[in-house]
């Protein structure tokens, strides 16, 4: 084994180290409840039957294709499957994004690994991961059908569609792929215009012939694609899902993943540092800046600095920009400052043996990094600290009468553990609208008219976190608390 293929090994079992940790979040409960409703039945879910609050509402997600996996890996192998599963998507995406890449092994290393550090504040198991790693292959098909010139780039475009319709039986995401479409039609439209009339066509009439059938090329692929994203239970109605989801105001104003990110968490940082350095190699390389990549790095960093859960995005499209400026910038030094090894390089077949060593030992510390992640007490434990898993086992015992009103935080974990008590609300946002929200808050907030709401719901039972203001308000007006822990509290009517 050479260097290279072990600096290859190395990063990627690093990445998967990496991801392997418990990536069950709030919201992966409702899509694995989601996932169960629909193996039991053997039918697509496409109404609310969670809630209380919009039961029988007609609920068009699209990640039927993604949930009904999670729920049979979760059934059958636990967590601990699912959180492999996420170290798997990981990966994987990463795979397609070094190939995009370019420069030596230990650049693409570095800048693999940064951008896998920028990123991994948002893995969770959900089907967002689908839309992460098929945003790195549209991109590594994009960008080689750019770059590349042979009837294979062409090939390789027509899978384009192909994905898009299980990207859009996946995950809302779906919407990435036509911003990706769209960075590179509009970079081969003007390098099109820009053949035509300043370099005259006449004068080079093959390129001139390649910048026309490109751009001509994408457009049909565009046209195919919206076709694509037709094929699935809601039919063209789907088109209009991404607007309606990114429409609704609240998710800006309360939830954490769609609002800017907070740079003095720790966690953050490191998307300020990958964009810093991004834009100081691009700055002192001396290769000009290409529209495409121009359009890349700029569309995604707004977006990651408008919501943090477009962050990850920025990080697939960072390392192909960075490493084509730096690779160019490093091979400048290397003419200005050559450098000779003066030390004599071991033998091959010794440097092979020390290299496979090597190897064996990450495998055994990935196998170990496992162990902390697979078994099911382990799960069990985390999910003893985070959620309110007591509370649930009180409620179930006790069997109070009444709707229960709950945290939002909560509602994902009630939607699976607790399907006798139809949920206020949980992390389906664009099933709730912002009406529902508005109304949650309120009532968490104990403002105006919050009785009024909990009236018109007939809720008798309210379970959320021991620092919310509606706690002292329940207790002012009567209400009985039942249970008290550090993660949650549960007042009866």
């Amino acid at each position: 084994m050479n260097m290279r293929r072990l600096v290859i090994w190395i990063t990627f079992l690093a990445i998967f180290a990496m991801a392997a940790r418990i990536s069950v979040d709030t919201d992966t409960w409702w899509h694995l409840r989601a996932g169960q409703w629909m193996v039991e039945n053997r039918e697509i879910l496409q109404v609310d039957l969670f809630s209380y609050t919009r039961y029988g509402q007609p609920w068009q997600y699209p990640g039927w294709l993604v949930e009904v996996p999670m729920y049979l890996v979760y059934s059958a192998i636990g967590a601990g499957g699912l959180n492999m599963w996420t170290a798997a998507m990981i990966t994987l995406a990463f795979g397609f994004v070094w190939k995009t890449m370019q420069g030596g092994a230990f650049l693409r290393a570095f800048s693999l690994i940064m951008a896998a550090t920028v990123s991994g504040v948002y893995w969770a198991a959900r089907p967002y991961l689908v839309t992460f790693l098929l945003a790195a292959i549209f991109l590594w098909i994009l960008e080689y059908f750019r770059l590349q010139t042979d009837e294979k780039s062409t090939r390789r475009l027509w899978w384009l569609p192909i994905l898009m319709v299980v990207w859009a039986n996946s995950h809302g995401g779906f919407a990435v792929g036509f911003l990706l479409w769209g960075v590179y039609l509009a970079g081969e439209i003007v390098r099109w215009v820009w053949v035509w009339i300043v370099v005259r066509s006449p004068s080079n009439p093959a390129r001139y012939r390649d910048a026309r059938q490109k751009a001509l090329r994408l457009s049909f692929i565009g046209m195919l694609m919206v076709v694509a994203v037709c094929l699935n239970p809601s039919g063209p109605g789907m088109l209009l899902y991404p607007f309606k989801t990114v429409g609704i105001s609240s998710l800006q104003n309360f939830i954490q993943e769609w609002q800017s990110p907070n740079f003095h968490d720790l966690n953050v940082q490191p998307f300020a540092w990958l964009l810093l350095i991004l834009l100081g190699v691009i700055g002192a390389s001396r290769r000009r800046l290409a529209l495409t990549d121009f359009l890349l790095v700029s569309g995604f960093a707004y977006m990651g600095l408008l919501a943090g859960r477009n962050v990850a995005l920025f990080a697939l499209v960072a390392p192909m920009v960075l490493t084509r400026h730096a690779d160019s910038l490093l091979q400048n030094f290397a003419r200005i400052l050559p450098l000779k090894l003066s030390s004599r390089a071991p033998a091959k077949n010794l440097q092979a043996t020390l290299n496979y060593v090597l190897l064996g030992l990450l495998f055994l510390a990935v196998l170990a990094k496992l162990s902390l992640i697979f078994p099911p007490e382990i799960n069990q434990e985390h999910f003893d600290e985070t959620l309110p898993v007591q509370a649930v086992e009180m409620i179930k015992t006790m069997r109070p009468p009444g709707r229960l009103f709950n945290s939002y935080n909560f509602g994902g974990y009630l939607v699976w553990a607790l399907p006798e008590y139809p949920v206020f609300i949980d992390g389906r946002t664009d099933l709730y609208n912002d009406e529902l929200i508005d109304q949650w808050l309120q009532v968490m907030k104990a403002d105006d008219d919050w009785q009024a709401i909990l009236n018109k719901w007939d809720v008798r039972l309210v379970l959320v976190e021991p620092d919310t203001p509606l706690l002292e308000k329940l207790f002012q007006v009567g209400w009985s608390e039942l249970y008290r822990s550090e993660l949650a509290v549960v007042y009866a009517k």
